[in-house]
């Protein structure tokens, strides 16, 4: 507890503030505003619990411990010479911090009044608010899940920040940190041009002869859209001139925008306009996508992102899973490589996936949709791609990262690939090294992980003969593509059998591979063609529907249009090896893939010694495997899987913790598993209990999948990641008979 925060400034943002840390951070707050009823009904509203009437009332004013400045930006210098003296007199022991939406003018007030920007001044910004304002409309709740981005310059002192950081974090804010001018841009263009927008069309549509009558025809995007005109003009008047010259930027080049679709109204241009607005969509579905991660990480797991799945159920149905994430990725990478146009069907819609469709598109490919799982790519050839004007941002996506690590090796351009914070812990060096070379110019960080910063080769990619040292199709996939533009061959050998997606991919375009034992080769410099593609069900999504089949008595399942590529049929095998009842039908080609309908039915399952040959085969399906090797009767043992260690998570660990957790004491080795099983017949496996996946979707999936053997339910924290890999897991599992739900929904 520190002892006296003062609030200058008792509106929405002052006074919720105030009234989320008194008593709880702040032995006492005192509050002042200009406007003597605010700070009367502040009073009186218990915001604050006390008030002084001019500022430099503030000096005879004892443990003063922190200021905050909530006042219109205009008058941050004002308020700074008049509090000055008390400022002085505390001196570093009183943290000075303000909520202004524009950072730039705050420096140069600082600057003018102080001489310098205080050491333990922290400017912050709350992207939250409403249109309501005023001492009546503070809330506590006002920044729970709402981001508040901190501006420290050089000379901010690391401890006065840790503990503004605190602060806005007993607020329920998810903080972060930028510069001032990035601060300053940003907002410029995602508050405050969309505040400008909605002033300026109520402004233009109320000066209409009639106005009232299209006021009164208004629908519900009129109102969402102009609902922040509602805001405080004063305010805003203050915004917009102090950060002028961005916010013209902004506007510049929303404008141009705007042009652009008015000449496509008034030449009749159909086509390209559809193509516009459907790059629109599909950019605010991404949008939404990464907002709901945020909103998820914003919040504990017990609250936000936990799942509770019932013991018991009975599996039966006729289902068809998602699209499979491996091939959506490369559909759109060669897609956007192709001559002329992709057109795709079954395109997984995750956030993955959508990850990298937004890449290319920020890389000037021309992508329609998606639109229930259709998506076409317009694509620019070989050569084609533009310089994107800012990193690529790939989310929790090792494949995109990886793949595109490869293919931008060859181009003309720099780039920088990043990714969320489980994705910027991963390994990344077994793909930049042998890219390096090949004449590759990448950088990580120092130990490894990204981002990935990537500049043009000095001399242009050669062709390399390369034996990989572990089986990965990410690093094999990755150094094809760049070996598309190599200057000669390029040739990988791997030590046990990947995923050939790729090969296949590149093969249905038009492009010479070779085969030869374990290696694979291409020569630079050859041309793909666009294709229809349809992208099969996703077998690592189909793994946890056959295992759960597998393991409880009566289940019955169809699992129809299933990718069953040789090189991914690992968790087929193996579960026909451990006893398994698992039918393949209907055999096809779809896109150069083969694809089946799947029919498990329950089998007593045996605990075998999983051959380490399959492992690369079934490498993503190890989680839900362990849940059918402790249904088994008698031991598992798993070998030759370091892979599974450096995955999101250390799969390995995270499910022999998760069994411990709930009731089976498995046994993990560097590379692989003993998993003791179970004896025949027995009904319940495990006792139930909690669980926590780590982030990782695969484990999350896996222990829901083994409530269906559980004496009781199976809480699992830490889900937010699911939807990454499997959108509407939770919706199809409860519709062949599992019970998930989410926390929240049963407290």
């Amino acid at each position: 507890m520190m002892d006296t925060l003062v609030v200058i400034g008792l509106g929405l943002i002052g006074g919720s503030f105030s009234l989320g840390l008194k008593q709880k951070a702040f032995k006492r707050v005192v509050g002042y505003d200009l406007n003597a009823l605010h700070r009367e009904r502040a009073l009186s509203l218990g915001v604050v619990d006390e008030v002084i009437d001019t500022l430099p009332d503030l000096e005879a004013l004892d443990g003063l411990d922190m200021v905050l400045l909530a006042v219109p930006v205009n008058a941050y210098k004002g308020v700074l010479s008049e509090i000055k003296p008390a400022l002085l007199r505390r001196g570093e022991n009183c943290i000075l911090s303000d909520v202004g939406s524009v950072k730039g003018p705050l420096l140069n007030a600082a600057n003018d009044v102080m001489g310098e920007v205080p050491s333990h001044w922290v400017m912050g910004h709350p992207i939250a608010g409403s249109e309501k304002h005023g001492p009546d409309a503070a809330t506590p709740e006002l920044f729970q899940r709402h981001k508040v981005i901190l501006t420290p310059t050089e000379t901010t002192d690391a401890v006065v920040l840790n503990k503004v950081v605190g602060l806005w974090r007993q607020l329920g804010a998810n903080v972060e940190t930028m510069s001032v001018k990035h601060h300053d841009h940003v907002l410029a263009q995602t508050s405050h041009l969309p505040h400008l927008l909605a002033y300026a069309l109520v402004s233009d549509l109320s000066s209409q002869t009639d106005s009232r009558q299209i006021f009164h025809y208004a629908a519900g995007g009129f109102r969402d859209f102009t609902r922040i005109a509602a805001s405080s003009p004063a305010m805003w008047h203050d915004i917009f001139f102090t950060n002028r010259d961005s916010l013209l930027d902004a506007l510049s080049s929303y404008m141009d925008e705007l042009n652009d679709f008015k000449t496509l109204l008034e030449t009749g241009d159909s086509k390209t306009l559809l193509v516009k607005l459907s790059e629109s969509r599909s950019a605010r579905q991404y949008f939404q996508a990464l907002l709901e991660r945020k909103r998820l990480d914003q919040v504990s797991s017990e609250q936000a992102v936990t799942l509770v799945a019932r013991s018991g159920g009975n599996v039966k149905g006729d289902i068809q899973v998602p699209g499979d994430k491996s091939i959506s990725h490369r559909a759109i990478m060669l897609g956007a490589l192709a001559e002329g146009v992709t057109d795709i069907s079954g395109f997984l819609e995750g956030e993955d996936s959508l990850a990298t469709l937004q890449a290319f598109r920020d890389m000037g490919v021309k992508i329609e949709g998606p639109d229930n799982g259709r998506v076409k790519v317009t694509g620019v050839g070989l050569n084609g791609l533009q310089a994107p004007d800012k990193p690529l941002y790939l989310g929790n996506s090792g494949t995109a990262m990886r793949l595109l690590a490869g293919l931008l090796s060859g181009q003309s351009f720099s780039s920088e690939l990043m990714g969320d914070a489980s994705l910027s812990s991963r390994p990344m060096k077994r793909v930049t090294v042998p890219l390096q070379s090949m004449g590759g110019q990448l950088k990580t960080e120092s130990d490894g992980t990204p981002p990935i910063r990537i500049t043009p080769s000095v001399n242009g990619l050669k062709g390399i003969q390369y034996e990989l040292p572990m089986a990965s199709a990410q690093v094999k996939s990755a150094l094809l593509l760049a070996g598309l533009y190599s200057q000669d061959k390029t040739s990988i050998t791997e030590p046990a059998p990947t995923r050939d997606h790729t090969e296949r991919m590149l093969e249905g375009m038009g492009y010479a591979i070779e085969r030869e034992g374990n290696s694979v080769s291409l020569v630079g410099g050859g041309r793909l063609q666009g294709i229809q593609l349809r992208v099969p069900g996703d077998i690592s999504s189909a793994a946890f529907f056959l295992v759960a089949a597998s393991i409880t008595p009566g289940s019955d399942l169809w699992i129809r249009n299933v990718g069953v590529n040789p090189t991914r049929d690992g968790i087929i095998q193996l579960l026909r090896l451990m006893g398994g009842n698992v039918e393949i039908a209907n055999n096809r080609f779809a896109g150069g893939e083969p694809v089946a309908d799947l029919h498990v039915q329950h089998a007593p399952l045996k605990g075998i010694d999983i051959p380490e040959e399959l492992v690369p085969l079934a490498i993503d399906e190890f989680p839900v495997l362990f849940i059918a090797a402790a249904c088994a009767e008698g031991e598992t043992t798993l070998t030759g899987a370091h892979e599974l260690r450096v995955k999101e998570s250390d799969r390995i660990q995270a499910m022999i913790d998760g069994l411990a957790a709930i009731g089976v004491e498995a046994q993990g080795t560097p590379d692989g598993a003993i998993i003791p099983g179970t004896k025949a017949g027995k009904e319940s496996v495990f006792l139930g209990g909690e669980v926590n996946s780590l982030g990782d979707h695969r484990i999350a999936m896996a222990f829901a999948v083994a409530s269906l053997r559980s004496q009781a339910d199976i809480r699992i924290l830490d889900c937010a990641n699911v939807a990454t890999s499997f959108p509407n897991f939770v919706l199809l599992a409860n519709q062949v008979g599992l019970s998930i739900e989410p926390a929240e929904a049963i407290s």
